[in-house]
């Protein structure tokens, strides 16, 4: 299951991040999205979101460090692999990632990079958590982009304030792996 979600996203790099149910609707109706990345929702409604994208037949991503009710503990990934049957987590956190790993799930570890520190200390993180794609926010840095493509083995996703197509492609040809926006308009590209 974790290669055909990798398959997916390779396939398909344009992966649809909803923030609430209106959202999620129009990511479930686009024919165009294999991949949903899941930044909403609490402990008693994310099983029923994770089943509504399977039912469509995507591939089911939860942020877990926005999921409401969850701890930022190694239980809150065992809770979503065992309670939502969700296809992979994103986290921050470099544990979080490394346990998520280690339950099977495809693993996104989320990196701001907002200036060289941050920059810096990403492979830590990345060393740390052995994630399957880091993603890189604001995804709007082609420099960055190609900088953190060149010095790593983890694929590049490219995700927030991804505004139209230029921004889309300035990322891919920098090398990014795959893009997440909220932006419906940029689910065709």
């Amino acid at each position: 299951m974790k290669q055909e979600l990798m398959d997916a996203i390779q396939e398909t790099p344009v992966i649809a991040a909803v923030k609430d149910d209106d959202g999620l609707q129009n990511a479930l109706q686009n024919e165009n999205i294999r991949v949903v990345f899941i930044l909403y929702g609490d402990i008693c409604s994310i099983a029923s979101i994770v089943q509504r994208i399977h039912a469509a037949g995507k591939f089911a991503i939860v942020h877990v460090d926005l999921i409401a009710g969850l701890a930022s503990k190694e239980v809150a990934v065992d809770f979503i692999r065992s309670q939502t049957e969700a296809d992979g987590i994103i986290s921050t956190r470099p544990t979080l990632i490394r346990r998520a790993r280690h339950r099977g799930l495809l693993t996104v570890q989320r990196a701001f990079i907002l200036d060289s520190l941050s920059l810096t200390s990403l492979s830590g993180q990345l060393e740390q958590g052995k994630p399957d794609f880091v993603e890189i926010l604001p995804g709007i840095m082609p420099r960055v982009i190609a900088e953190i493509s060149a010095r790593t083995q983890v694929p590049v996703i490219a995700g927030g304030l991804l505004r139209d197509k230029a921004d889309v492609m300035a990322a891919m040809r920098a090398g990014a792996a795959a893009v997440s926006t909220s932006a419906p308009g940029l689910w065709d590209v």
